[in-house]
């Protein structure tokens, strides 16, 4: 189930580019506060962290058991931590645990894009919100909105409830904006990123694979 219509109407009445701008415009460079940025992948971390690494004290969080299969998630990971290295940002490790396939059970059978989606934005956002309530960070984001292929406005409202829910500040942001995506595309090929081709879970591989090979 979605959010109720209160989130939903904040986040679609807010221009989420001009209030990230507005945050970062008032942070002292001096006294960073602390970030824990959620990360899907290297290539879509890499313009968020050189774009807000001037403005907080960021710690990467590769929370993404939605990955399939787990050689996959590996890949992605290793490919995270050679990015984080080369420019020196913090990293907490997390679980690969069966969340996923909870919050994706009966809802199998629908398209990118749909039901399925929000939940699995909202798992790993939720997680992250926990995680940065339990170790006092002064904020939670997500590299997520630097996709052209996910939806901001759900990013948005879901960070927004999770904001009030466990009184946690989230990091509006609408990633791709001003060619975020672009950029990070060449900030990727500039580290020699491994590039995915499916966004993660194995729904959306069997999609990448035209539904002709049966995932079990």
């Amino acid at each position: 189930m979605l959010y109720n219509n209160d989130y939903k109407e904040r986040a679609f009445n807010m221009n989420y580019n001009l209030n990230l701008k507005k945050i970062l415009n008032q942070i002292d460079k001096k006294k960073k506060p602390s970030l824990l940025l959620h990360s899907c992948c290297g290539p879509c971390s890499s313009y968020v962290i050189t774009y807000l690494k001037d403005y907080f004290e960021i710690t990467v969080y590769y929370y993404n058991s939605n990955i399939y299969p787990i050689e996959e998630y590996k890949h992605r990971e290793y490919e995270q931590l050679r990015l984080l290295k080369a420019l020196n940002i913090k990293y907490l490790d997390s679980i690969y645990d069966d969340e996923f396939n909870i919050v994706a059970n009966g809802l199998e059978d629908l398209k990118e894009g749909e039901l399925r989606c929000y939940n699995c934005i909202k798992y790993r956002m939720e997680n992250t919100c926990v995680k940065a309530k339990i170790l006092n960070f002064d904020y939670f984001a997500t590299t997520l909105s630097v996709s052209p292929h996910k939806n901001a406005l759900w990013i948005n409202e879901i960070g927004l409830n999770l904001e009030d829910k466990y009184n946690v500040k989230y990091l509006v942001s609408d990633f791709k904006k001003e060619d975020g995506y672009k950029k990070s595309i060449e900030i990727a090929k500039e580290y020699n990123l491994y590039r995915q081709d499916y966004c993660g879970c194995k729904y959306s591989l069997k999609n990448r694979r035209n539904g002709y090979e049966q995932i079990k």
